[in-house]
Formats: structure tokens, sequence, C-alpha cells
């Protein structure tokens, strides 16, 4: 499997892929590959990498920035994640998140936060202590991982582009 940077002919297949993923998913509202389109168009769409197995993409994750509190720069947040449903817990997203993680601390980000299942997200380094929120959310939902000594605290912002 190689994972590398989103190309422009991959942008139908990220698409369907994120289409197909969270179509089963309960909390999902359907506006996943909006946001991703939403996030490249404006400009937010800082990593955005793909998972190709035998010449078919089949994973894709996006990060964009973030803020949280006062901490306006050097944060990303982590998601949508979509993974091919057959090919689901295989490692795909988790080999994904880790070369997107490791790509935000090469570039210098402070961290990531994320919204997500935290028996999913902790093997990576997330946390939530309550010191994060997002919305209504519980707490529990609302992650985050410092690359440094910076420790968020404060009230969780996304992109304009998940509002669609």
């Amino acid at each position: 499997m190689e994972i590398r940077n989103e190309q422009s002919g991959d942008l139908p297949a990220i698409f369907q892929l994120t289409t197909d993923a969270f179509a089963p998913m309960s909390f999902s509202d359907g506006t996943e590959p909006a946001i991703i389109d939403n996030l490249r168009t404006s400009g937010n769409l800082t990593l955005s990498l793909v998972a190709v197995k035998d010449g078919t993409l089949v994973g894709h994750v996006a990060f964009s920035p973030v803020s949280i509190g006062s901490l306006t720069n050097g944060w990303y947040g982590l998601g949508p994640i979509s993974v091919q449903p057959a090919l689901q817990r295989k490692g795909i997203g988790s080999a994904l998140i880790n070369e997107g993680l490791r790509i935000l601390r090469e570039l210098g980000a402070d961290g990531c936060a994320l919204i997500g299942d935290p028996d999913y997200y902790s093997r990576f380094g997330f946390i939530s202590d309550g010191n994060v929120q997002y919305e209504s959310l519980q707490s529990r939902y609302v992650q985050w991982i410092s690359f440094g000594d910076r420790r968020p605290n404060g009230v969780l912002v996304f992109s304009a582009a998940f509002d669609s």
C-alpha cells in the first residue's frame, strides 16, 4: 500500500470513498464529502493524504487548521477520514493517521485535535481531558495531541467548511 498526497485525478474517487465510508454511520449527516471539497476550495485543506492499494484509492484523511481558545496558529484538525468499507479494520486508517501526524510534526505544527471515539484515537496519543470543548458534545469525544509544550484549553473551532 502506498500513502501519498492527493492528486487532482484523485478527487472523484475521494468524494465517492468518503460517501461510501460515511453512509452507514449513524452519526453522519452525509456532508463529509462536501466538507473536504469546501476545505480544498477555501484553501484550508492543509494536508490531504490517500492510501492506494493495487492502483485503487482505498483510504483518505484530511487535516485543516483549527483554533482552540487562544491558540489560533499551529493547530490542525484531523478529519474526515475514510476507508473503503470492505477494507476497514485492516490498518489503513491507522497508517493514514500516523503518516499525517508525522508530516504535521515535520511542518512544525503545535498539535492536532479531533472529534471521535477515544477508544480508537487514544492509540495515537490523543487525549480527552475536558479542557477542550466542542459545542454540546461530551468532552470524551473532543480529543487532542500536542507535539510540544503547548496545551490547549478552550473551545475547538473548525474551518467554516465544516458548517456546510
